[in-house]
């Protein structure tokens, strides 16, 4: 065969490899994924200053932020924009914790056209003692994929946003966004 035929020939076998695949979707393409903004179960509360309370509203922000935006810039998960359901969460937040609404988060995830949904909980035990939850689960069978948590001994800014950041470090180094 002259090398001008197996130039034609390999050439024609990438035009029609890349026609065949060229209709379907891209399997290495990053799952959508709905991250619901973290819940404090602080059992400080009721002897709390208030701008501790502020400062720890203030922190649930920061790192549901921080965590949209490490699974987004790691290429783990493309991220919904929650705006599209906000009634709807406003709603189901209004009667109960999303962590604890008995399948509700699913229809969240459905109304957002999300393959993924993430829960997320800091539970506070005092100023010392502090946990970061995730629970991530399948939008379409409801399945727990995996859950994620990470023990904290400070309440600052720096050490939430470095819990978040440990345990999307775990994530990725376990490869849990791939299943």
């Amino acid at each position: 065969m002259s090398f001008i035929s197996r130039c034609g020939a390999l050439a024609l076998l990438s035009f029609v490899t890349a026609t065949a695949t060229a209709g379907e979707p891209d399997a290495s393409a990053p799952r959508m994924a709905a991250v619901m903004e973290f819940e404090l179960i602080d059992d400080m509360r009721d002897y709390e200053r208030p701008e501790v309370k502020e400062a720890q509203n203030r922190r649930i922000g920061l790192i549901s932020d921080a965590l949209r935006q490490e699974l987004r810039q790691r290429g783990m998960y493309r991220i919904a924009d929650n705006g599209a359901a906000a009634r709807l969460i406003s709603d189901l937040k209004a009667r109960q914790d999303l962590r604890d609404c008995n399948g509700c988060e699913i229809d969240i995830g459905k109304a957002l056209g999300a393959d993924v949904i993430i829960i997320g909980w800091v539970q506070k035990v005092s100023n010392l003692i502090l946990n970061i939850n995730i629970e991530v689960k399948e939008v379409s069978s409801g399945r727990m994929l995996y859950v994620k948590s990470v023990d904290l001994r400070s309440n600052t800014d720096n050490s939430w946003l470095r819990g978040i950041r440990f345990m999307v470090n775990s994530i990725e180094e376990k490869k849990q966004h791939l299943r």
